[in-house]
């Protein structure tokens, strides 16, 4: 390949802005162009917007499908959204311009479970385009979905899947933090989970049906349980301010069953500061089997860093894999790019597409 890799990215947050600064770095690609929703975003360069502190005579822009023609990219990343139905227009207009796509909306990880119509949509499209789509990110897309598949390649035998992610809420943006009731009273959380403003963590059902469809288990039904983590001491961030009594976070579990038995437990308290009240990070899994395996890190794997990380890293994946709509779980693990990325796409890669 002559010339950098042309990568454009959607999003021009947290995530966006992450991922853009990744791409400034990594061998042989650059940031093609920046599309963001945020009116107040728009127009910015892409260098004071990421913290570059400098201007780089890229400006972010608001017209996706003019961004398109005009930057001629050969890769997308989406980080604009967390739904399915909200990522549908910007990815039917990536695939329909012949651009393979990597997206971190959660449901995008697995797009069956919250609309198989939808993903039989996005499959004929990029079918028909000649290219390859992927939902990814550090939950759903690894810790609680490819990582429990991965660890289950030992096991002649499952019997049940355990896994629990406490992470802090700290580093992320007010999006993020309204979706889990952060500042909110115990009655204002409540309102919210019925009213659909507080929803807990995106991505339970697609991390269940990943697993289980690789192993090759039937869900009959997912139960789901949020409740609030009350706050005992202040706690600040740079975006709310929680006081002693308020909503610090949302403890959610979801449990899948089969045959009437409870076989994939994913359990997902997040909070801001935890450590303020004692509270440890960290990643751990659980499969009883045989053999038994259990694995567990302290502190957590942090989401925002690891997901821009695997936005990028994927990016030979999904140029060397077969046009269609995929899962973490269909392509080859993600590794550290490290390298310069044009060596590894095409035949000679060495990575199976």
């Amino acid at each position: 390949m002559s010339g950098k890799l042309r990568v454009l990215i959607l999003g021009a947050g947290q995530m966006g802005t992450g991922i853009a600064r990744l791409v400034l770095q990594k061998i042989g690609m650059e940031p093609a162009g920046v599309f963001g929703r945020r009116k107040e975003r728009v127009g910015m360069d892409l260098g004071l917007a990421a913290g570059q502190g400098k201007a780089l005579g890229i400006r972010i822009d608001g017209d996706l499908e003019s961004l398109i023609e005009q930057s001629s990219p050969q890769v997308a990343i989406q980080a604009t959204c967390s739904r399915l139905d909200d990522a549908l227009g910007e990815l039917t207009s990536l695939l329909r311009h012949g651009i393979p796509v990597i997206s971190i909306a959660e449901e995008m990880a697995y797009p069956a479970s919250s609309s198989l119509e939808t993903a039989e949509k996005l499959d004929r499209l990029a079918l028909e385009h000649g290219v390859a789509v992927v939902g990814t990110g550090i939950n759903p897309g690894f810790v609680l979905d490819l990582l429990l598949i991965t660890l289950s390649g030992v096991c002649s035998d499952i019997h049940s899947i355990t896994a629990r992610r406490v992470n802090d809420l700290s580093p992320y943006g007010p999006s993020v933090l309204r979706s889990q009731g952060v500042g909110l009273t115990e009655e204002e959380f409540y309102n919210g989970i019925e009213e659909g403003s507080v929803v807990g963590h995106f991505g339970f059902r697609e991390s269940i049906q990943m697993v289980a469809a690789a192993v090759g288990w039937e869900i009959e039904h997912i139960e789901e349980l949020r409740e609030p983590i009350i706050a005992g001491v202040k706690r600040q961030t740079p975006f709310v301010t929680v006081e002693p009594g308020e909503v610090a976070g949302c403890f959610h579990q979801a449990i899948a069953y089969r045959e009437g038995e409870p076989v994939i437990t994913l359990i997902h308290p997040q909070q801001v500061h935890p450590g303020l009240e004692g509270v440890e990070t960290g990643d751990s899994i659980e499969i009883d089997g045989t053999p038994s395996v259990h694995l567990a890190g302290s502190p957590e794997i942090p989401g925002g860093v690891a997901t821009c990380a695997l936005a990028v890293n994927m990016i030979p994946r999904i140029l060397n894999a077969s046009p269609g709509l995929h899962t973490m779980s269909d392509l080859p693990p993600p590794a550290a790019l490290l390298g310069d990325v044009r060596e590894m796409i095409g035949s000679g890669s060495g990575f199976y597409g």
